[in-house]
């Protein structure tokens, strides 16, 4: 993992929020009619509704955040969730408390 490319990922302020609500999909996402949010992920067009922007800017920002691992990401049918990389995010933070 790598910080500086995670902190860059961090310092847009969206990707930020989408990856803070994402740990309470529930009450940040509006429902979505296929998959459970805790087991498979939230749907891009959820996050979209959630978050307000386009659906393009949306999967961007989804992607950069996968790419930067800490999210993970699940297709089903035609469509992709996301959902947070607890394991990495943990491995994030002990990594922090070693390096700063």
């Amino acid at each position: 993992m790598n910080i500086v490319e995670v902190f860059k990922v961090l310092g847009n302020p969206t990707r930020l929020a989408i990856l803070q609500n994402l740990r309470e999909p529930e009450k940040h996402f509006p429902p979505q009619d296929e998959g459970d949010v805790t087991i498979d992920g939230v749907c891009v067009g959820s996050i979209q509704e959630g978050v307000g922007l386009s659906q393009s800017t949306t999967s961007t920002y989804l992607a950069s955040l996968q790419r930067a691992g800490l999210v993970t990401a699940k297709r089903m049918g035609g469509w992709t969730y996301y959902k947070r990389n607890e394991a990495n995010i943990k491995k994030l933070i002990e990594l922090l408390g070693k390096e700063l």
